[in-house]
């Protein structure tokens, strides 16, 4: 990403106008962004609840802090910004002395500072090394999940994380040609997927690739449990009144926030199916495409206790 291009000219925060419709934010509030990215949702929620509102933002990725930080120095007095995972939520929040807040975003998955950046591994776009770790702080890579897990394991994070239907083949052939040299690069794992998967069974508009890198991004990010446990610990740190908005990216995460917010007691859902970009915002930003948006509020006590 070219560092003369301003931040505003490269990242499009997605459903915007929508999360704001919901979230209402309002002077004197205070706000969670859970995945800070490169800043978009939070400068909205901070012009928004001018001239004193607060927002706290979640993000485990240095670089997406740094660059965000940048963006958002006018807001400095009124953001405070964690290094830490969206799954922390209840015990940060606890540590900064906020008892509960009014409304939280949370922006699930792979951001646009992660994809594009070079280096990352996240894309066979680019041929760099097999990384994938949102925290580099984190021992476990994409290539040492690659090297370490049976064939079976394998096949099961390909599965059950990218829903992929050829994950035994995929599988099969990794460990076969991991016997032969190390897997190293997004290059020779994209190269490896479309030997191990017939032409017959080739997607038309996606790489054949595209689900095993979900999925190994996911599992070594462990994307799915953390964001289950967000959605846990969001609930009990927003106050009565509060709104929850979640923007995710495919069937599994959508699933997971479906379930745990008609779970919850607590809340009342807002938005009986997700809602999706619309026409205009799909035409200037094409990587929406797949955002799904679900709202909830958190009851009061009395609507809590209502049979």
């Amino acid at each position: 990403m070219p560092a003369q291009v301003p931040l505003e000219e490269i990242h499009t925060p997605v459903l915007l106008a929508e999360c704001l419709q919901f979230l209402a934010p309002t002077t004197g509030k205070v706000y969670v962004d859970g995945t800070l990215g490169l800043g978009g949702h939070s400068a909205a929620l901070l012009a928004g609840s001018a001239p004193d509102g607060r927002v706290i933002a979640f993000d485990w990725d240095e670089e997406a802090i740094q660059r965000s930080s940048l963006r958002l120095v006018a807001f400095t007095d009124r953001l405070t910004i964690l290094r830490r995972n969206f799954a922390d939520m209840s015990e940060a929040l606890a540590e900064l002395g906020v008892a509960a807040v009014d409304g939280i975003l949370l922006d699930v998955g792979l951001s646009s500072l992660q994809l594009d950046d070079a280096g990352r591994g996240f894309s066979f776009r680019q041929n760099e090394l097999l990384d994938m770790r949102m925290d580099r702080r984190g021992k476990l890579t994409a290539q040492s999940l690659l090297a370490s897990c049976r064939e079976e394991e394998l096949a099961d994070i390909f599965y059950y994380y990218g829903e992929e239907r050829q994950a035994r083949p995929i599988a099969r052939r990794i460990v076969e040609q991991r016997a032969k040299e190390t897997i190293r690069t997004t290059g020779q794992l994209a190269e490896l997927v479309a030997r191990a998967v017939p032409k017959r069974f080739h997607p038309k508009k996606i790489h054949v690739a595209t689900r095993v890198f979900q999925a190994l991004r996911i599992a070594v990010n462990s994307e799915l449990e953390n964001l289950a446990r967000a959605v846990e610990q969001g609930v009990g740190c927003l106050k009565p009144g509060g709104v929850f908005c979640i923007i995710s990216f495919h069937s599994l995460e959508d699933r997971i926030v479906k379930r745990k917010f008609k779970e919850n007691k607590l809340l009342e859902i807002l938005t009986n199916k997700p809602i999706s970009p619309a026409s205009d915002e799909l035409a200037t930003n094409p990587r929406s495409r797949s955002a799904r948006l679900r709202v909830a509020k958190k009851k009061n006590q009395q609507e809590s206790k209502t049979p």
